[in-house]
């Protein structure tokens, strides 16, 4: 879309809503449906438009009480983030206005998948991206979990799982790289696909705290309440039964760990043959920012908290 300089009045930014940003690895939706037309007076986070994508539906609002003056898509097109939505004139409504950039609610969806691949595939492109594998004995973890599932349980009101101890393993050491905090992606699986929610600042949580914040972001999730901030930043494949896969990064992201399912194997234990309980966990890296003896460093790291967790307590 363009317009000829010197032919009609500038429009100036505060005038154009633009599509928002939605959850990290999403760049583009479809525009649903239209709940204005041109002409109608709105108040402050009046919902306009729904922009659908693969993983949750985007409500863009009104910023201020106004009245719309053109709307730049068409119901069904694809639009991208960042890009001009409709104009409004503000202060033609009478309702309180809201904060430029009004609050965008959301709830879970699953439409265009082919919307979240090119997402994919555009990560493959870009990133030299290398996995590395480990098998992890999780018998240590299993029985310190059976032990005190049910304490935990009756004092916390949370259920002891695997992933808090995995967020740990993941975090644990007193260096950070770049950032001085710890968020972790976790898959949710819900009625109407899989969505990844973040656990913010992992680092200041133990076990407890950790279970916690998953299983609040789960409920929020199944009940079709997670918010854009609550998406912001994830991506996770999820278990379901995968004996291993690989993971793809979602840029900017630097690394993906990906767990999964456990089962009992023969392996060699001082010389014996025993049953063990095992998890093959993958980390895909991106070898332009990470070398490969770091990564697999990490990934041993992971697993030899895992395989004795009382490091990680004391």
């Amino acid at each position: 879309m363009s317009c000829a300089l010197n032919s009609t009045p500038r429009i100036s930014y505060k005038d154009v809503v633009k599509v928002p940003t939605m959850a990290e690895s999403i760049s583009e939706g479809t525009l649903k449906q239209w709940q204005k037309k041109v002409g109608d007076a709105v108040e402050a986070d009046e919902e306009i438009a729904t922009i659908e994508t693969d993983k949750i539906d985007v409500s863009v609002n009104a910023p201020k009480a106004g009245k719309i003056t053109a709307l730049l898509a068409k119901e069904e097109e694809t639009v991208s983030v960042g890009q001009d939505l409709f104009k409004y004139e503000p202060g033609s409504g009478c309702g309180p206005e809201g904060p430029w950039g009004a609050r965008r609610d959301a709830r879970e969806d699953v439409a265009h998948a082919a919307t979240h691949r090119g997402a994919a595939q555009e990560s493959q492109n870009a990133a030299a991206s290398l996995t590395t594998f480990n098998e992890i004995d999780m018998s240590a973890l299993m029985a310190l979990r059976s032990k005190y599932k049910e304490g935990i349980l009756k004092q916390h009101e949370v259920k002891l799982g695997f992933m808090s101890a995995f967020a740990r393993a993941a975090i644990e050491g007193d260096e950070v790289v770049y950032r001085d905090y710890v968020d972790l992606s976790v898959a949710v699986a819900t009625p109407k696909g899989l969505v990844t929610p973040v656990v913010r600042n992992a680092e200041t949580m133990g076990f407890v705290d950790i279970e916690k914040e998953i299983a609040e972001l789960g409920k929020k999730a199944r009940d079709g309440k997670l918010s854009l901030e609550d998406m912001a930043g994830g991506s996770n494949g999820g278990v379901f039964g995968s004996l291993y896969g690989t993971p793809i990064i979602n840029l900017p992201q630097a690394a993906v760990l990906g767990m999964h399912t456990i089962k009992e194997r023969p392996v060699v234990v001082n010389g014996e043959i025993v049953i063990r309980p095992i998890m093959v966990v993958a980390l895909t890296y991106d070898h332009r920012l990470l070398d490969g003896r770091d990564a697999v460093t990490f990934l041993v790291k992971v697993r030899d908290y895992i395989e004795d967790p009382l490091k990680m307590l004391f």
